[in-house]
């Protein structure tokens, strides 16, 4: 009998073995294989979507070359007069220190090796063009004749809006897409053009200008307006540069850049690809027929041919929305302290009103008067329309406080943009509370 018990008990189990089996495979083949025709469709664009969506984002320069190397002649001043181009050159180290960052993925084993063994040379230019040619540098492409000169560059959206791990050594390792580069200084980088007559004719001043107005960014900033508005500085005298903003965690966030009604992604991928890094596509905004420069040059009025940017404007959108917003790592935070900031930021600090959870912006219309704010409204009168600033999603924020918070970097830590709020909507926070506020934002 004890036999026979045993047996319908192993059977009993076997049975519901498998019949726990056939559940999850019927699981997987329901959630895997599309049954229509149409869901056939749906799960092939997602993958070609997300594929080339990121190909854009990191390779693709729509054209750029014509501006970048062929205008301002940038390419030159980086290969150096040895290697034929002008100057002394960007060596690796320069390159380094001016924020570019390598993607440490594109090396080849063995010229890893020789870096750990200090076999190469990173004060010789040289070692940036054959960088470049392994398409090592994030965010810039590099053109080479045939025989093997640099002849021209290209810049992509990960120029700005990717960083690296640091993984190998400072400046090199892991593609971060999404992470703004807050070490990146444009100006400086620019200002190295052999070529800046077109920029200064655009805006209507002379090369001295525009290299004082390059030196003034600083790393991490760059002014998106100004071969619109020709506002280069802000009334009170300082850069109207803003900081690079970060392009991860806005699945579901409306307005994604600092101000105005310049903020949806796709205009805003387009503005950037056909204006800011001068692509050969087309954009179009009437609006900027109002603007001091923008009306003389065109610039709301591009079509260019051919058109490299319109066609990729979706999967670009598509990818950037698949970036979500990065973890705080361990550590960086006091967790018991981010547990009661968490009651403080729902309850007497009434952020939750506007930073409204999960997205921590608002679901809608994220935009605000400077008034409400308690900042100027110079950046926001910038923009076309809504001259207003977005409410941004605090997610990650660890992940681009270098250089300070808010559009210009004006709060330079959040100690100082919650005692900002603090007294601007007297809400009598104790230090306890503001303490415990600022581990929560450190968590999210």
């Amino acid at each position: 009998m004890k036999r026979i018990l045993l047996w319908i008990l192993a059977v009993a189990v076997g049975c519901s073995a498998f019949a726990v089996f056939v559940r999850s495979a019927a699981t997987q083949v329901s959630s895997q294989a599309p049954r229509t025709a149409f869901e056939q469709q749906v799960e092939q664009s997602r993958g070609q979507m997300f594929e080339e969506g990121k190909r854009v984002f990191r390779d693709d320069t729509f054209g750029d070359e014509a501006f970048w190397g062929g205008t301002l002649r940038l390419h030159q001043a980086i290969a150096g007069e040895k290697n034929g181009g002008v100057g002394p050159g960007v060596s690796p180290k320069m390159a380094l220190a001016v924020g570019l960052k390598v993607d440490a993925d594109a090396l080849p084993s063995d010229l890893v090796a020789q870096i750990k063994q200090g076999k190469v040379d990173l004060d010789d230019p040289a070692t940036t063009t054959a960088l470049l040619k392994l398409n090592a540098v994030v965010g810039v492409t590099g053109r080479f004749d045939a025989q093997g000169r640099l002849s021209s560059m290209g810049i992509q959206c990960a120029f700005c809006h990717s960083s690296v791990d640091d993984s190998f050594m400072p400046g090199i390792g892991h593609r971060l897409d999404g992470w703004p580069n807050r070490d990146l200084n444009v100006g400086g980088i620019i200002a190295l053009a052999p070529n800046l007559q077109p920029l200064a004719e655009q805006l209507g001043v002379d090369v001295a200008t525009v290299k004082k107005v390059l030196a003034s960014w600083g790393p991490g900033k760059y002014d998106a307006e100004l071969n619109v508005d020709g506002k280069a500085m802000r009334p009170d005298g300082k850069a109207a540069a803003t900081l690079i903003p970060p392009a991860f965690g806005l699945a579901g966030v409306n307005n994604h850049t600092w101000s105005g009604s310049r903020s949806s992604i796709p205009y805003w991928n387009a503005y950037v690809a056909v204006t800011q890094m001068h692509g050969s596509g087309t954009f179009l905004d009437s609006r900027l027929t109002n603007e001091k420069v923008a009306a003389k040059t065109g610039l709301g009025a591009n079509r260019g041919k051919p058109d490299n940017v319109s066609g990729k404007l979706a999967a670009l959108h598509y990818y950037q929305l698949s970036l979500p917003a990065p973890t705080p790592p361990p550590g960086s935070f006091d967790s018991a302290a981010a547990e009661r900031g968490k009651r403080v930021f729902e309850g007497k600090a009434q952020c939750a009103s506007c930073h409204v959870p999960p997205l921590f912006t608002e679901p809608g219309w994220n935009l605000h008067a400077a008034s409400e704010i308690g900042v100027d409204n110079f950046q926001a009168s910038r923009s076309p329309g809504e001259q207003k600033y977005r409410t941004a999603p605090l997610r990650g924020l660890f992940a681009h406080s270098k250089g300070g918070f808010y559009h210009d970097g004006r709060f330079a830590t959040l100690v100082d943009v919650v005692e900002h709020y603090n007294k601007l909507k007297n809400l009598n926070l104790s230090e306890e509370d503001k303490r415990a506020l600022v581990e929560f934002l450190k968590s999210l």
